[in-house]
């Protein structure tokens, strides 16, 4: 039987990566950059890279569009950050919205903050509002069920 393999965008350089999903556990680092795929907290999306992290990755990637006039939004950012934390084999990532409209138009997004899950490209499930963290673990875990 063939190993499987998941693809990861590197959040430092977004080379593809293809890892074995066995070694997803064991830190995986990029064979372009050399640095850690999984890095355990946000990181920030732009035009360029949005479509690329959401498509290319076949783990789960949960984005989360936000505003900087959004009071709600800047309340959940720790919040979501510290879900990163404790969820390292899945990629965690922003993008805001009103400085890259074009890019999150394609998404729908009605309101502000909104969490989207993608794995494999598709969207999986999408949680609007600001969470505390303890929320956010349990939705995004109940994804990974």
């Amino acid at each position: 039987m063939s190993e499987q393999n998941a693809h990861l965008v590197c959040p430092h350089c977004q080379a593809t990566n293809r890892i074995p999903t066995a070694k997803l556990n064991a830190a995986p680092n990029c064979g372009k950059c050399g640095q850690h795929l999984l890095i355990a907290m946000p990181y920030e999306l732009n035009a360029q890279t949005v479509n690329k992290v959401i498509q290319k990755n076949d783990v789960l990637t949960v984005v989360d569009f936000w505003a900087s006039w959004c009071q709600p939004c800047l309340m959940m950012a720790p919040q979501f950050k510290a879900a990163a934390t404790q969820l390292p084999q899945v990629v965690f990532a922003k993008i805001q919205t009103d400085q890259y409209e074009q890019a999150a138009a394609p998404y729908n997004i009605r309101s502000l903050p909104t969490m989207v899950a993608f794995k494999n490209g598709k969207e999986v499930a999408r949680q609007s509002g600001a969470l505390p963290t303890d929320q956010i673990v349990q939705w995004i875990r109940s994804l990974n069920a």
